[in-house]
């Protein structure tokens, strides 16, 4: 017969039961000491709260924080899992609240944060006004400092709710999990700042179609830095057309910048037009600021057809699939036979992206 494993938050619980079954005949016999018990207890967090879930598959992977709809009750993924049974395995799972669709609110329990109180996954805390929900055990960090394990969140109406876009699609948590080796340079921040430029992007059609979209965005764009290693390209060529609208500036070089490493002076200079800067005469500012950088990318999204027949964007909300942002980006230098091997890898992470947020990759994937 196999023990049930216990985590910390878990054991916190059975060594609390026996305080609160005392507390609660000690509130019968003396009713103001239990309220004062009550307002100074630490508790535990109770959100109800609508979130996005899928309906739970047997062997397909999850990862922490995934949450699943099983026989009518929903669960939280505690720990990476292959599949795992919830009402089994559950040192990888935990019942939690979830009214489906997307977003949070509600009431909840939380207590004001202390600086080195242990705090457990699911825990919730006021600080400085805003509330926080600890995404994993830790000894008391700042939840403004330690991101990794504090994510804002909504209790009683205080905050405001959950943003729209490409931030209501994938959260910080997700993104950190999905790249954990990136580069600084490319923050979660910078990139929500850059898609509130773009609000159609991982915006358009069902909650299936923009996942689609942010995941195939940043398999392209993660494949183009190395998973988000490189800043600018490795072999720096000049990059420099003869063109009378976009002339090359003095001492400038249009080399490869940023997430979709962004070259050549035409597109330096029509990004710039876009986006209100003067990128072909500062080109180094897609390296120097992550919302810049973002934005350059999302930009060549949402616009540009490169060498196919559609934008990025299109591919994705028109069901064309994913092999169509690949043509977008690369065309017969990756496409129709030409570097399968470049084109597979980029698939491979598109891949993993849907399935840590929980959808289904499509059709064409290939192009």
């Amino acid at each position: 017969m196999k023990l049930p494993q216990l985590t910390p938050s878990k054991l916190s619980k059975l060594l609390l039961t026996p305080l609160l079954i005392s507390a609660f005949w000690g509130s019968l016999l003396n009713p103001q000491a239990g309220m004062a018990r009550e307002a100074f207890a630490p508790s535990e967090a109770s959100l109800a709260q609508s979130c996005n879930f899928t309906d739970w598959v047997a062997g397909r992977q999850y990862y922490t924080g995934n949450i699943v709809r099983y026989n009518g009750s929903f669960y939280v993924a505690e720990h990476d899992n292959p599949g795992y049974d919830p009402t089994i395995s559950t040192w990888f799972w935990e019942p939690t609240s979830c009214g489906g669709g997307g977003g949070g609110g509600g009431s909840c329990s939380y207590t004001d944060w202390v600086a080195g109180r242990q705090y457990y996954t699911g825990n919730i805390v006021r600080y400085n006004g805003s509330f926080y929900v600890a995404e994993h055990d830790n000894p008391g960090y700042d939840p403004t400092i330690s991101t990794w394990f504090w994510e804002p969140t909504t209790c009683g109406g205080t905050n405001p709710p959950p943003v729209s876009g490409f931030g209501a699609i994938v959260s910080k948590a997700q993104f950190e999990q999905m790249f954990p080796n990136r580069n600084s340079f490319y923050s979660y921040e910078g990139l929500v700042q850059a898609a509130a430029f773009y609000p159609a992007f991982a915006g358009t059609g069902s909650t299936e179609v923009r996942k689609r979209e942010a995941a195939a965005a940043l398999a392209n764009f993660a494949h183009e830095t190395g998973n988000f290693v490189h800043i600018t390209e490795i072999a720096q060529g000049e990059y420099c057309q003869n063109s009378a609208q976009w002339p090359c500036a003095p001492g400038k070089r249009y080399f490869g910048r940023g997430p979709i490493q962004l070259s050549w002076n035409y597109n330096y200079g029509l990004a710039g037009q876009a986006l209100g800067l003067n990128l072909l005469n500062d080109p180094d500012l897609v390296s120097r600021d992550s919302a810049v950088a973002w934005k350059t990318a999302l930009w060549y999204w949402m616009t540009q057809r490169g060498p196919g027949s559609m934008t990025p964007h299109e591919a994705m909300v028109n069901g064309n699939g994913f092999g169509e942002t690949i043509r977008s980006i690369n065309g017969s230098v990756e496409c129709n036979g030409g570097n399968p091997g470049q084109v597979q890898s980029r698939v491979s992470s598109y891949q993993s992206i849907t399935n840590r947020l929980g959808v289904s990759p499509g059709n064409n994937l290939y192009c």
